[in-house]
């Protein structure tokens, strides 16, 4: 690492960790989340389209029966919330919106709005279900990796899980179709070290032509 000054950003990415002891008394309000999902969607996707949804569980009833569909990982019962982000294969639906919402502040023309919502409608509609899943997982990584940056600038734990029963899941919760699970983020008050996980170096993944 270098010698100099790191800025906060840097900081926080250093000091997040992936925490799975929580404080079970410990609660986060509604209000709290929904700041930090509004932070968290500044995250870029594809052709703008923000192709994720969120599901946030408080219930202690309803994380207890989600821990039994996730390996019995205590995290899911004993963190604050749940928030299940999840990815819509038809989010080039809402590209009208989209638009619509960049015209409105001046960040978009009426003309191009109206070009490139027909652009991504065309696009989109037209590929098959496993290419806009894809779309929306990667996409959904990204706004995840936001949210667990933003919790911990807010002095809050996170643990991200891949490894649960989606299809389980997915009937729990009645999800339309065109919806599915992809990444279970534990958030709340950590109370257990966190693992001093080390990296590969520069060198061992890159390749510079």
């Amino acid at each position: 690492m270098s010698t100099t000054t790191k800025s906060a950003i840097i900081e926080t990415m250093y000091a997040r960790k992936s925490i799975r002891k929580y404080d079970p008394d410990f609660k986060i309000s509604r209000e709290e989340i929904s700041e930090m999902l509004t932070d968290a969607m500044t995250a870029p996707s594809s052709s703008n389209q923000q192709p994720w949804r969120f599901l946030v569980i408080t219930d202690d009833a309803v994380k207890k029966e989600i821990r039994s569909m996730s390996f019995n990982q205590e995290q899911l019962e004993t963190s604050s919330a749940i928030i299940a982000v999840l990815g819509a294969t038809d989010f080039y639906k809402n590209a009208k919106k989209i638009n619509e919402l960049s015209v409105a502040t001046g960040a978009m023309s009426p003309e191009i709005a109206v070009a490139q919502t027909a652009g991504s409608e065309k696009l989109y509609s037209g590929l098959p279900t496993e290419i806009l899943k894809n779309v929306a997982s990667f996409d959904a990584g990204l706004v995840s990796m936001q949210l667990m940056l933003i919790a911990k600038d807010r002095g809050l734990d996170t643990v991200a899980m891949g490894g649960f029963d989606k299809q389980a899941f997915a009937e729990k919760f009645e999800l339309p179709a065109n919806e599915f699970p992809i990444i279970l983020l534990a958030i709340g008050k950590g109370i257990g070290p966190d693992r001093g996980t080390e990296r590969l170096s520069v060198a061992d993944v890159t390749t510079f032509i």
